[in-house]
């Protein structure tokens, strides 16, 4: 597959950049993390592939000039997180579902419904706590990873996961009709 020619050829753009062997690189290297990353997020392999596709084509326009980042994997994770909640707020819809409903659904049924509404509730965090609590529990990082990644002290990952949990359970509770 011919996927830089496909690539060109999606963009139709006047001015198509070039494909650098560093850029080819880096897709190899890095393309499957990105989608695992944005699936985990999203829980759809579309979302996914849409995610990967925006992250490759912003770095592919990305002007040479511009500062190389540290860590190119911590770089391509964090856009991939990034991106995977901007396209889950951009799809929010609101949904609800009565608890008294889900108690006549299969464990798989209150499963999948569960992880949506997680994913939406994920959408109404400021972008940091949902970056936070992405990295966190999605990507497995430590707090002190999170920390050295964002660049801000372990104690504010700490609250700010503290917080993100007491507000996502509130949306979901919402989302299912139940008190807060």
């Amino acid at each position: 597959m011919d996927w830089g020619r496909n690539l060109q050829l999606a963009i139709q753009e006047s001015a198509v950049p070039t494909l650098t062997q560093d850029f080819s690189k880096s897709f190899e290297a890095y393309s499957g993390m990105v989608f695992r990353t944005a699936y985990r997020i999203t829980g759809n392999a579309a979302d996914a592939e849409d995610v990967l596709q925006t992250i490759f084509l912003r770095l592919l326009r990305r002007d040479p000039s511009a500062p190389i980042p540290e860590s190119e994997e911590s770089y391509l994770r964090r856009a991939a997180v990034n991106a995977s909640v901007d396209l889950i707020r951009a799809r929010h819809t609101e949904r609800r579902l009565p608890l008294t409903e889900a108690a006549g659904m299969t464990a798989e049924q209150s499963n999948a419904d569960l992880r949506d509404g997680l994913r939406r509730a994920l959408g109404e965090l400021s972008p940091q706590a949902a970056e936070i609590f992405a990295l966190r529990y999605f990507e497995d990082f430590s707090n002190r990873e999170i920390a050295k990644a964002l660049q801000i002290s372990q104690v504010l990952v700490a609250v700010k996961l503290h917080r993100a949990r007491q507000q996502l359970q509130k949306q979901l509770l919402s989302y299912w009709g139940g008190q807060s």
